[in-house]
């Protein structure tokens, strides 16, 4: 993401452990490689439509297969040139963007969303996203980007649901000290779930929007133990006596679906987790490659249009595939911390989104 906005022609400074964006000219030509990133290749061109360039984007084959379809055509129909319906795609920008009204259907991603509505306020008339079709998957995270918009400055009415309209306006330059990943923290709440340990993720903020939050509930409902403080952070200590199954819907937390699936693997009693039809749409069809790799290590598990369902089974040593996907990376190393001789493959497709993983990881035990 900050090569990509820097190729624009801001400027984003990373050397230090705090980051410094500045502004500048959207005046050139230029390529953004999205790799992996589902957030590059659907935040960005509603940005590129405002350079008064040619913006190439392009990433990892895989990625060609990910969905960004309903971004492209909104933006086309907000007055933005763009070739190519997917990766590899080109937007031609002329400086700006009309803006307007558009309808989309969000229900494979709640990013179709956010994407546009980060650049809106830069459009000469705002824009006014409109959602038809299912329920958006993960929700919270659109809430994330409204409360962030508002943070600077941005006028938007979120008062209608299936709707958000941005008004055109100035963006204010705030600071902000970005809040862990909670999500990220999920295989290391998990490894106090599978041995009855206990661990402590500092700075939970008490109050958020981010979805990761949800790993209290869940790991209560699973038997653990779960407290918060403040100046402190979360911890969560293992049951003595074995993980109970959870019967959950997890379209609001669908990133959490792999962590929770290895949890639910072993598990004491059935589990059911539904709602989660939009992670086939991800680094890889998450439901299929759950039901691959916890059935190859013997789990009883099932695959389901939009979840999975798992018993009670014994689990055995084996090969745990991550299919390039940092969160089957994290339902890999949950198992092989609870089940002699796993092995996890390609742990550091993890650097995605904790670069040093792998290191952190082995450091625990």
């Amino acid at each position: 993401m900050a090569s990509a906005i820097s190729g624009l022609g801001a400027h984003v400074d990373t050397s230090a452990d705090d980051w410094a964006v500045t502004p500048g000219p959207f005046g050139r030509d230029t390529a953004v490689d999205c790799g992996l990133a589902g957030t590059v290749m659907r935040f960005v061109p509603p940005v590129a439509g405002l350079s008064s360039g040619d913006v190439a984007f392009d990433g990892d084959p895989h990625m060609r297969n990910r969905p960004v379809g309903e971004v492209l055509t909104a933006l086309r129909g907000l007055g933005v040139a763009i070739d190519g319906e997917s990766l590899p795609f080109t937007v031609h920008g002329t400086g700006s963007v009309p803006g307007g009204t558009v309808v989309i259907d969000a229900s494979a991603s709640s990013q179709f969303v956010s994407a546009l509505l980060l650049a809106g306020a830069r459009y000469d008339a705002g824009v006014d996203v409109r959602h038809d079709g299912k329920p958006v998957p993960s929700l919270p995270h659109i809430e994330m980007t409204v409360a962030m918009l508002r943070r600077h400055g941005v006028e938007v009415d979120d008062s209608d649901a299936n709707r958000w309209a941005v008004a055109p306006g100035p963006i204010s330059a705030v600071d902000h000290v970005i809040e862990p990943d909670l999500s990220n923290a999920a295989p290391f709440l998990a490894l106090a779930a599978v041995t009855g340990g206990t661990v402590t993720v500092r700075d939970w903020p008490a109050e958020t929007t981010q979805p990761g939050d949800l790993l209290r509930e869940y790991l209560d409902l699973m038997g653990c133990e779960v407290s918060w403080q403040l100046d402190v952070g979360l911890t969560v200590t293992g049951p003595a006596d074995g993980l109970r199954g959870l019967d959950a819907d997890l379209h609001d937390a669908g990133e959490l679906a792999p962590a929770i699936a290895a949890l639910c693997a072993l598990a004491t009693t059935p589990s059911v987790l539904r709602g989660i039809a939009h992670i086939r749409g991800h680094e890889t069809d998450r439901l299929a490659a759950l039901a691959t790799e916890l059935g190859g290590l013997g789990a009883d598990i099932q695959e389901h249009a939009d979840g999975l369902s798992l018993r009670p089974a014994p689990l055995h040593a084996g090969v745990f595939r991550t299919y390039a996907d940092h969160r089957m990376a994290h339902a890999g190393v949950i198992v092989a911390a609870a089940v002699p001789g796993v092995l996890v493959e390609n742990v550091t497709t993890t650097s995605k989104t904790f670069t040093d993983f792998p290191a952190f990881w082995s450091g625990l035990f």
